[in-house]
C-alpha cells in the first residue's frame, strides 16, 4: 500500500506554505523537492541559525513548547535533526552544541530537559522548572543518539552514552516519551548486542504497561500516562518512525498497519496534521503543527520506501 500520494503531498504543501515557519518550509522543500529545493542544505542551515544563541545552544521557540531567548537542552534534538538532514553533524555547529551541553551537564553525564533559566519565559504546565534539575533520559537519549550515529568524537558524547546506558538498564515504570527516547538511543548505541537485548526488554515494558495504542478504534485499551492530555496516546509508528527502528519488531504487521492507516487519515482539511498533546497557549497549535505535519509525511514515506524495496527484492 502507498501511504503518501500526490494529493496528500499537495495538500500538506499548501498548508506548510500557508502556515509553516521558515524552518518547516525549508525542510519541506528539501525533503520533497518543492520550491527552492535546488539550494540543497544551505537553506536548512540558514533557517536553523535563526534559533541559535551565542553560546552554542538553541532557543526562540525552536522547540515550540519552550519559548524565550534562554537556550534549553530540550531544544537540541530539533537542532540535531536539521543538522543530520543537512549532512552537517560533523561541522562547527555540532561541536558548539556539544560544548554547550558539557557546560550544562550534571555530574552523571546527562542533561535535564530544561534549565532554571526557562522560568521567566512561557512554558507548559507539564514541563516544570526545578531549581536544581537532574539529568533525564528523555532529553539525553534524544540528543546523544544522532551524535553517536554520526560517530562524533567529543567527551560529552561519551559521558552521555554512559548515562543513557545506565538509565535504560534501570527503566521499569516508564511513559511514552521516555520510552521513545530510550529506543532512539538504542538505535545508535555502540554495543549492538546490549542494545538488542535492551530493546526487547523495553518493548515488553511498553506492551505490558499499555503505553502504546495498538488499535486506534479502541483507545480504551491503552493507558493515558499521568500528566498527558486525554487521548494523548503513542501508536506503533511513534516508537518506530522508520522501518529500521529497533521498535519495529515490537509490533505485528497488522498492528503497524492500523497505526499508519490512522496516521494517514489524520490529515486535516487544511492539509496539516493535528497535535495530540495539551494546547497550553493560544499559539502552540499554530507553532507546532507544521513540524508534526512534516514528521507524519516523513514517517509515511519511510514505510512506502521500505515496501518498495521489499517489492523490488521479490521481483
Amino acid at each position: 500500500m502507498t501511504w503518501v500520494n500526490d494529493s496528500m503531498l499537495e495538500r500538506a504543501g499548501r498548508y506548510l506554505w500557508t502556515s509553516g515557519r521558515v524552518l518547516e518550509q525549508r525542510r519541506y522543500a528539501f525533503h520533497f523537492g518543492a520550491g527552492p529545493a535546488a539550494e540543497g542544505p544551505a537553506g536548512l542551515l540558514a533557517a536553523l541559525d535563526a534559533y541559535a544563541t551565542a553560546d552554542g545552544g538553541y532557543a526562540f521557540g525552536l522547540e515550540p513548547d519552550v519559548r524565550g531567548p534562554a537556550p534549553q537542552p530540550i531544544a537540541v534534538p530539533a537542532a540535531l535533526r536539521v543538522l543530520r538532514e543537512a549532512g552537517a553533524l560533523h561541522g562547527e555547529r555540532a561541536r558548539r552544541i556539544c560544548d554547550w551541553l558539557t557546560a550544562h551537564s550534571t555530574a552523571d553525564g546527562g542533561v535535564p530537559a530544561v534549565l532554571p533559566t526557562l522560568r521567566p519565559y512561557p512554558h507548559p504546565p507539564f514541563l516544570p522548572v526545578p531549581d536544581d534539575p537532574g539529568a533525564d533520559l528523555l532529553a539525553t537519549g534524544q540528543i546523544a543518539a544522532p551524535l553517536l550515529h554520526a560517530g562524533i568524537d567529543h567527551p560529552w558524547v561519551t559521558a552521555a552514552a554512559d548515562f543513557c546506558r545506565h538509565a535504560v538498564e534501570q527503566l521499569e515504570q516508564t511513559h511514552p516519551y521516555e520510552a521513545g527516547a530510550a529506543v532512539t538511543f538504542l538505535a545508535a548505541a555502540p554495543d549492538r548486542d546490549w542494545a538488542h537485548r535492551q530493546a526487547r526488554r523495553l518493548g515488553e515494558l511498553v506492551r505490558e504497561q499499555r503505553i502504546v495504542l495498538l488499535d486506534p478504534d479502541h483507545p480504551e485499551q491503552a493507558r493515558t500516562a499521568p500528566g498527558y492530555a486525554p487521548g494523548e496516546h503513542h501508536l506503533p509508528h511513534d516508537y518506530a518512525p522508520t522501518p529500521d527502528s529497533p521498535a519495529r519488531h515490537w509490533f505485528t504487521d497488522a498492528e503497524l498497519h492500523r497505526g499508519l492507516a490512522h496516521l494517514a487519515a489524520q490529515q486535516q482539511d487544511d492539509g496539516g496534521w493535528p497535535i495530540r498533546w495539551a494546547r497550553w497557549s493560544p499559539t502552540i497549535e499554530t507553532q507546532a503543527r507544521p513540524g508534526v505535519t512534516l514528521a507524519a509525511l516523513l514517517t509515511l514515506r519511510a514505510y512506502d520506501r521500505a515496501d518498495d524495496r521489499a517489492a523490488g527484492q521479490r521481483i
